[in-house]
């Protein structure tokens, strides 16, 4: 472990202690540029997107990058601030649970979202499978000694997750309370466009929620229903890329 074991522990405790007080907003990011000007905004932690990042380094989301140039660009995010930095880590990689944790440390973080979706199938895990592995995550970042914050992704909202439409809601609550119950800190139902969705999922989990801010659901509404933690996916890397392409067209080729 490259990084002091007392300097992550107190990252981990205050990324943790964050999405305790007001709503934790993330605007997530993908190189050490960007992690330094949300950093530099005021931000009080650093979120990166796996979108994004796969996207920069020439493949598809998904799992489709090598996990080892993922867990580069996330490194040279951590090396950039000096707030607590946590990492879309897709699914896991298909590393048994001490060897993900290893590595986040490795790098820096002390947080990491962990979805659901099987990506050999393109479906869900079989909830009880993931939850049992959530809970060797925890396992063994507590024999590590840094309580690592779990954003435990729940993808039945997703048009791939073979979830019907009118069960995602009751489908995002059973795996969410299993997720919780395994030792994840924040649940996160991506996907969720619907007001009275979200509200059902923070009500009935009992546990922070992280929510997306979009056209459907602000801030503010974000806010008021509930939500401890919100985040942007790859909505500012694919921003910055729509302002580059507008900006050299406007040059002469």
């Amino acid at each position: 472990m490259s990084a002091d074991v007392a300097d992550l522990k107190r990252n981990a405790e205050t990324l943790r202690d964050l999405h305790r007080g007001e709503m934790l907003v993330l605007p997530n990011v993908w190189d050490a540029a960007s992690a330094k000007v949300v950093a530099e905004a005021g931000f009080p932690a650093v979120a990166t997107a796996s979108a994004a990042i796969s996207a920069m380094l020439g493949h598809p989301d998904g799992e489709g990058a090598p996990w080892q140039e993922m867990f580069a660009a996330a490194g040279r995010v951590a090396r950039a601030v000096s707030v607590p930095v946590t990492v879309d880590a897709e699914a896991g990689y298909g590393m048994q649970p001490r060897e993900l944790v290893d590595r986040l440390l490795d790098i820096g973080a002390v947080g990491c979202n962990l979805e659901d979706t099987d990506h050999r199938t393109g479906g869900l895990r079989e909830p009880g499978e993931h939850a049992q592995w959530l809970a060797d995550v925890r396992s063994a970042a507590s024999d590590a000694g840094v309580p690592i914050v779990i954003n435990a992704r729940v993808d039945a909202f997703l048009p791939g997750s073979g979830i019907p439409e009118s069960e995602r809601v009751a489908e995002a609550v059973r795996r969410g309370r299993l997720y919780r119950d395994a030792g994840a800190d924040c649940i996160y139902p991506i996907g969720v466009r619907d007001r009275s969705a979200i509200a059902t999922v923070v009500a009935e989990l009992a546990i922070p929620v992280n929510g997306n801010s979009s056209e459907h659901l602000d801030l503010r509404t974000l806010r008021e229903l509930g939500v401890a933690r919100v985040s942007y996916g790859p909505r500012f890397y694919r921003e910055a890329l729509a302002g580059l392409k507008a900006a050299v067209q406007e040059l002469p080729a």
